[in-house]
């Protein structure tokens, strides 16, 4: 019988194949079709139903939220674009995707996108762990982060030619000299290595080169193409790698002794970590600033790492730097100095010339505490006390404010502010109202022109000054109308308990001249 039915079931089982036993019979109607993943200019757009598809058949997937009003996005938009097609020459594993946050809330919420754009990167399929994306927002920038995720971050070097070709490349190159390429050293090396991406990294475990460069232990190696040309950063047999000693070292000694300022280096000079900044200003479209540079540079050496040696050419259109440290560039050649972390502002002696000697001298001055700072001052009007509203300036704040025997409310606000535009014509009838209380004056300084003992972060900033010894401040965030101000004033700098109290509006504050810390952070537009 089994006989009988052999022949039946073979050829049950070839009619299943196909021809050749392949498997392309029929294929069932009832089947859907295998699911393609959109694209545009090579990039995926994904949505709820498509990511778990695109992280299946991608291993390394950058993914891009974004919003169709979102004006960074748009901006973004043309380098993500060139970033997908230099991977696709290449035929690198990564790839880019989108996702447009408003049409899809179940991802934005499952991802935690609170802003726009958000890049979030999946690595292996791992929906529940992607990394944020913290590199540039250029192409190569976009696809060397990527490129440094997927392979590897530093070059391995066998033997002199191809060590001296990589130095050579770049004008600043890392190389790590390890005897053991397994010690978790070597990992520290790699991990800061895939987000340093103005740097070029190598490692060896070579012996002869090793000698070659002089080296007996375990030592990181920064090569550079000016300055002194080589930086060498000891590995501690006893504690290891330090990822953040490490870091700063390369930040600081792949620097310039003197840096010139400009879009280019603007974010790296802020990003250095160094608090002490010392400021050459010189017109350099004349032959007798230029020769100032020598003697600037001469005495930057002994400072590397404690100040920051930085040139602004004011012939180059950085206004806002001269207006943050109140300069006209008439006033060129000039030097400056300032305190990052404080913000406190420094001048030499007026009318010394700019050598080696003096800048050393006055380096040395400011760091020993032999030079007071200064702060920015607008002139007192002749006519500050003439009118309801008093007009306060650097000169003649402390003075006024301090004024034991008198109750002074100031509003800090900026000329742009529209918030305080708005405000301005009830704090001048508030100002009316007061005007016959000879303890209490109104008043108003333009915090953009004129610094003061503290930060002001927002505007309007409206602060208290009672009467009394002890110079108190009280600071005041209810509303903004004739009644809440005239409460307050009546109670002393009180409003009554019952009162709930409502923090209106503010307009940021940005009083330094840069960008933010770091040129991969960049701007985001919240939901």
């Amino acid at each position: 019988m089994y006989g009988q039915l052999l022949p039946v079931l073979v050829l049950l089982v070839l009619g299943t194949l196909g021809p050749w036993g392949q498997g392309s019979g029929p294929v069932d109607p009832l089947e859907e079709p295998s699911e393609q993943v959109p694209e545009e200019d090579g990039i995926l757009v994904l949505s709820q139903h498509t990511l778990g598809l695109a992280l299946r058949e991608h291993p390394a997937l950058l993914v891009e939220f974004y919003a169709p009003w979102c004006g960074h996005c748009k901006a973004l938009a043309p380098e993500y674009s060139k970033a997908a097609a230099l991977l696709a020459a290449e035929s690198a594993k990564a790839r880019l995707a989108k996702v447009e946050g408003p049409a899809e809330p179940e991802l934005t919420e499952e991802f935690a996108v609170t802003e726009y754009p958000t890049l979030k990167f999946f690595q292996d399929g791992d929906r529940a762990h992607p990394e944020e994306y913290t590199g540039p927002q250029e192409a190569e920038g976009i696809a060397e982060w990527l490129r440094r995720r997927v392979g590897s971050s530093a070059t391995r070097l066998e033997d002199e030619e191809g060590t001296q070709a990589l130095i050579d490349a770049q004008d600043v190159v890392v190389i790590g000299f390890f005897q053991d390429l397994q010690d978790e050293d070597v990992a520290t090396f790699l991990a800061l290595a895939r987000d340093a991406l103005d740097m070029t990294f190598g490692l060896t475990d070579r012996l002869k080169l090793f000698q070659k460069f002089g080296l007996t232990k375990d030592t990181i190696v920064l090569f550079k193409k000016f300055d002194e040309g080589r930086a060498d950063f000891p590995v501690d047999q006893d504690l290891g790698l330090d990822q953040g000693d490490l870091s700063q070292f390369l930040l600081v000694h792949s620097m310039h002794l003197v840096t010139e300022f400009n879009s280019q280096t603007s974010a790296k000079i802020f990003a250095a970590k160094i608090l002490n900044h010392l400021l050459l200003f010189i017109n350099r479209t004349l032959a007798s600033h230029r020769e100032l540079l020598a003697g600037f540079g001469e005495a930057a050496p002994p400072f590397r790492g404690q100040v920051l040696f930085v040139v602004v050419d004011v012939a180059a259109g950085h206004d806002h730097v001269l207006q943050y440290f109140g300069l006209k560039a008439e006033e060129a050649p000039t030097l400056r100095f300032i305190n990052m972390e404080t913000t406190k502002k420094f001048s030499p002696a007026a009318g010394g010339p700019v050598t080696a000697a003096s800048v050393t001298t006055f380096c040395h001055e400011v760091l020993s505490g032999k030079i007071k700072p200064y702060r920015l001052s607008q002139e007192v009007p002749p006519d500050w006390d003439q009118r309801p509203v008093k007009t306060l300036v650097g000169k003649n704040f402390e003075q006024v404010a301090f004024d034991e025997t008198k109750n002074v409310f100031i509003k800090f606000y900026a000329p742009w502010c529209t918030h305080c535009k708005e405000m301005a014509p009830t704090w001048q009838t508030l100002a009316e109202k007061y005007k016959d209380h000879e303890d209490i004056i109104i008043a108003e300084l333009d915090a953009t022109a004129n610094e003061l003992p503290f930060v002001v972060h927002g505007f309007p900033t409206l602060k208290y000054f009672p009467a009394g010894p002890g110079q108190k401040v009280i600071e005041y965030k209810s509303s903004r109308d004739l009644e809440s101000f005239s409460k307050f004033l009546d109670n002393g700098g009180e409003l009554p308990a019952e009162k709930p109290m409502e923090e209106p509006p503010e307009e940021q504050a940005d009083p330094l001249p840069k960008t933010p810390v770091n040129s991969t952070v960049e701007p985001k537009e919240e939901l």
